[in-house]
């Protein structure tokens, strides 16, 4: 084969679109001053060579003739990880778990590894840490089976022997952007570097169902540092998210193959590692004032799981021309819709006063379930008329002001009554499919004047 030669090439870092010349927007996907440049070796294009065994290897499958008995998904030990994976892990997948620096990622793979170790064989490869570096992480966590192996390395090559010597059953790579390949002569963490060594690895979990857990850095954006074509290969996408200072974590699916991608599983960061929050509701609501105004609980769904979040509000008269406008937990535009529905169709003077939006407990909220929270907080902190703390509501605030309905009330009234609520101010829409209410008085409303009314009445 001839030798190949280096040239400077430009890809995307959204997309991986490669170009031999610098663009200012991407063909590929549009984005505006994504390119950057590398110094990649291109190599002489030789002869195709003809695949052994002739046409009889490349013979296609037809559907009925597949087996369909699917392995048995392994149990991670965390409740919370299993739903989140749908179910448990399968053989063979390819799962990305992607954060900001510090929040927790190795530590929980860690621990996943540790409870796999006692009965699987489990490989962790790092290219940012040393073996004692390691072993002093996994003190503070617990005792260690020795069917959990440490490999430290970064090139793939290296790492690919390892694995066919080894076999194990579950592999760890910490993480994607220390890797490199001999065959990419760009730097380790380029787009080039992480789209074939994901690519690599990809090929080894489906050709030997070795299941392949990468750790990815994350952006200033909050998205996985790389090509956006490394969250399409992947099998699942998992998100960990969560203030570094607060002791809560939040793993969320992004992409799932084999189960839902709106589940989330809650996690607590203590000194001996993550310990799982079976009850995040009753989490979220430790510490809620009484008596205060502006303070209401609102229930959003995340995936099949109802979580309870106390919504707070806080209006004020502006010593500015233009009123300030925050939002910590939801969406700020949606905040402004919100503001503005209430001034126009509530009869609600905003339009002067600062208004601060939070979700306590810092967790992100983006379901419209929880507008008609917003908008009675909003409310009540503007009449200073508190709402009785074991009151709870849910729905979906439209332009005209009309409380639309949402899916799952039954659950959601089933999780307020777990609680302890014995009021729900929910769409009066979704009151005929509701069973089981005893114990908790349900109030419909058709429009935010109806809730306000019965707010201050």
């Amino acid at each position: 084969m001839a030798k190949g030669k280096k040239v400077n090439v430009y890809f995307c870092q959204s997309c991986g679109y490669e170009s031999s010349k610098w663009m200012g927007q991407c063909p590929g996907c549009r984005e505006w001053n994504t390119f950057v440049e590398e110094l990649v070796e291109k190599k002489a294009v030789g002869k195709v060579k003809s695949v052994p065994g002739g046409n009889e290897e490349l013979k296609p499958t037809k559907i009925s003739e597949i087996d369909m008995q699917a392995k048995e998904r392994l149990q991670t030990g965390f409740r919370e990880l299993d739903r989140v994976l749908g179910g448990g892990i399968v053989p063979g997948s390819l799962v990305l778990v992607g954060g900001d620096p510090g929040i927790g990622k190795s530590t929980l793979l860690l621990q996943v590894c540790r409870n796999l170790a006692e009965t699987k064989e489990i490989l962790y490869i790092s290219g940012e840490e040393s073996l004692q570096q390691i072993k002093m992480r996994a003190q503070r966590i617990g005792q260690f089976s020795d069917h959990l192996q440490l490999f430290c390395d970064t090139s793939l090559e290296r790492i690919e022997q390892v694995i066919e010597r080894g076999k194990p059953q579950i592999v760890v790579i910490d993480s994607i952007q220390t890797m490199y390949s001999e065959d990419v002569g760009s730097a380790p963490g380029s787009v080039s570097q992480v789209r074939e060594t994901t690519a690599r690895l990809l090929q080894i979990a489906k050709g030997t169902d070795i299941t392949v857990f990468i750790v990815g850095h994350v952006t200033k954006e909050g998205v996985v540092a790389g090509p956006r074509v490394l969250e399409h290969m992947v099998d699942t996408v998992l998100y960990f998210e969560g203030d570094r200072h607060a002791s809560y974590r939040i793993l969320r699916g992004v992409k799932n193959r084999f189960g839902s991608t709106n589940e989330i599983g809650v996690f607590e960061m203590q000194e001996a590692g993550l310990l799982e929050v079976e009850n995040p509701s009753e989490f979220m609501l430790n510490g809620k004032p009484q008596g205060a105004s502006g303070s209401i609980v609102a229930c959003s769904m995340e995936g099949t799981r109802p979580i309870l979040v106390e919504i707070q509000a806080l209006v004020c008269h502006s010593n500015f021309g233009i009123p300030r406008r925050t939002a910590a937990g939801t969406d700020l535009n949606r905040v402004n819709l919100l503001m503005a529905v209430l001034e126009k169709r509530g009869g609600l003077s905003l339009s002067g006063s600062d208004a601060y939006v939070n979700i306590a407990g810092g967790i992100r909220m983006h379901e419209p379930a929880i507008d008609l929270g917003i908008v009675m907080a909003l409310a009540s902190s503007y009449k200073d008329h508190a709402i009785d703390e074991k009151t709870i509501c849910f729905g979906e605030v439209g332009l005209s002001g009309e409380v639309r309905a949402v899916n799952m009330a039954q659950q959601r009234v089933s999780e307020a009554k777990k609680l302890g609520f014995t009021s729900c101010v929910l769409p009066k829409v979704s009151i005929p499919g509701l069973n089981d209410v005893k114990g908790i008085k349900i109030i419909g409303v058709d429009n935010i004047r109806e809730a306000i009314g019965w707010m201050i009445g």
